[in-house]
C-alpha cells in the first residue's frame, strides 16, 4: 500500500499537487478544528486497537469485508497521505477525476494482500505518525482554501470543497472503521 502520495502516481492526478504556501498566512480556527478531529479519531482508534488480543487483531471486519481488524487499522493509517493530497488538489481549485471507487477498491485489495500479516505495533505507529502529519497539513489550510471547490470523482463529479474532502475522508475514516471494528468484535 502506498505510504505517500508519490506512491500513487498510477492512480491519481492529485499526486505531486502543488504544496500549499505556508508563508504569510493567518491561522484558521476551522482548520484547527478539523485537525483536532482528525487527531481525536485516530487517538480513539489507537486506544481501542492497543487493547486487542492477537485473535481480535486477526478477526475479519465483516462477512462482506474479510480484511482483518489489523489490516483495516493499517489501511486507515496508510490512506492519510493520499487523502491529504486529494484535499490539497481541491483546495487549489483543481478537479480530481481519476480517483474512482473502482480505483479505491483496487488500492484496498492490494493493500490487504501486501499487509495481511501486519503487526499491531507497526500499524499503530504508522497510524500515529500519519494522523499527526495529516493534522499538521490540515492546520496549514486557510479558510479560503477550505472553501475552494472542484469536481471530485469520489463524489460522482460534484464540486465539493476541500473542507468536505477532509471531513469525508481524512477525518471520517478512522471513526468509520472504528465503528465497523467494534461491531465485528461485539464491543
Amino acid at each position: 500500500m502506498p505510504k505517500t502520495s508519490d506512491d500513487v502516481n498510477q492512480y491519481s492526478s492529485a499526486t505531486n499537487s502543488a504544496t500549499i504556501n505556508k508563508t504569510s498566512r493567518s491561522a484558521s480556527s476551522r482548520a484547527e478544528s478539523l485537525a483536532a478531529r482528525i487527531e481525536d479519531g485516530a487517538a480513539r482508534l489507537v486506544a481501542f486497537a492497543e487493547g486487542l488480543s492477537d485473535a481480535e487483531w486477526r478477526t475479519p471486519v465483516s462477512p462482506a469485508d474479510q480484511r482483518s481488524v489489523g489490516v483495516v487499522v493499517h489501511h486507515v493509517a496508510s490512506m492519510y497521505p493520499i487523502e491529504m493530497d486529494l484535499a490539497r488538489t481541491v483546495a487549489s481549485g483543481r478537479s480530481v477525476s481519476d480517483v474512482t471507487w473502482e480505483v479505491v477498491a483496487q488500492l484496498n485489495a492490494k493493500h490487504a494482500r501486501d499487509n495481511a500479516q501486519v503487526s499491531k505495533s507497526g500499524a499503530l505507529e504508522l497510524l500515529r505518525q500519519n494522523s499527526r502529519a495529516a493534522a499538521t497539513a490540515v492546520r496549514a489550510f486557510t479558510d479560503q482554501e477550505l472553501d475552494n471547490a472542484a469536481p471530485f470523482s469520489l463524489s460522482y463529479g460534484a464540486p465539493v470543497t476541500a473542507q468536505f474532502v477532509i471531513e469525508d475522508h481524512a477525518m471520517r475514516h478512522s471513526w468509520h472503521h472504528l465503528a465497523a471494528i467494534r461491531k465485528a468484535l461485539g464491543r
